[in-house]
């Protein structure tokens, strides 16, 4: 029986003589050598050596949709979390599996739990936090702290209440609501950025802080926000079979 080109470059590799008999099993080939020792011939596999790096949805759509590579393998979408997606194949026969490409979002630096002074606070709430209500609120309150403010901040333990400049020379008490319902850029910019609660606290300085209360659920939003991007932009790969999305 003659040999292909990859088998006869598997024997040469193994030190394994091509003139010894090939016999099938299963129709898997094995190699008998001439002390009669059987050796499994396995296929050649020729996965990427490297993925693809990329840094928006768009970017692996349009690769996809291109039809560069694999154009007729099935391929599988993983939604790892909210700033991380892989490109793979599907399961080669010697277990391994091929990653075709990296999605990493690039998403702006906020430390929750971190309490930053008041005007680097109301930088990060303009520049970082999409635009809702209580964003509204919290512009209001930290943008026009008094400087006495720390003197005369109160504090049930769940809301506090702060002074405020109003006009050139009044001030005015307000009551800061707990908790606040805010969207910060957390995930790519294809898809909507999920709100969910914090905990907005203040202190001397006057410095603020907001802490995550709702327990990481935005998260399961922002994988499901993805995956209906994927599932609009890749609907003809998707019916035809060629990507399964699993998130």
């Amino acid at each position: 029986m003659d040999l292909t080109k990859e088998a006869l470059e598997f024997l040469a590799n193994n030190g394994i003589e091509p003139n010894n008999r090939v016999v099938f099993i299963e129709e898997i080939p094995y190699v008998i050598d001439g002390e009669g020792v059987a050796h499994r011939i396995n296929p050649v596999v020729y996965n990427a050596k490297h993925c693809l790096e990329l840094n928006t949805l768009s970017s692996l759509v349009d690769y996809i949709t291109s039809k560069l590579d694999r154009e007729n393998d099935r391929l599988i979408l993983t939604i790892k979390d909210e700033q991380t997606v892989f490109l793979e194949g599907q399961l080669e026969v010697d277990g391994s599996r091929e990653q075709l490409a990296k999605v990493d979002a690039i998403v702006p630096a906020f430390n929750f739990d971190w309490f930053y002074d008041s005007e680097e606070f109301n930088i990060k709430l303009q520049s970082i936090f999409t635009d809702n209500k209580d964003r509204g609120i919290l512009l209001k309150v930290v943008g026009n702290i008094s400087e006495d403010a720390v003197k005369t901040v109160g504090d049930d333990g769940v809301s506090q209440a702060v002074t405020i400049n109003q006009g050139i020379a009044s001030k005015v008490d307000v009551k800061v609501p707990n908790p606040v319902t805010l969207a910060p850029y957390r995930t790519f910019n294809e898809v909507a950025q999920p709100e969910s609660k914090f905990v907005f606290r203040m202190k001397e300085g006057p410095r603020c802080a907001l802490f995550e209360a709702d327990g990481g659920v935005w998260r399961n939003k922002a994988i499901q926000n993805i995956k209906e991007y994927f599932e609009k932009a890749l609907q003809a790969e998707i019916q035809s079979g060629k990507i399964t999305i699993l998130a």
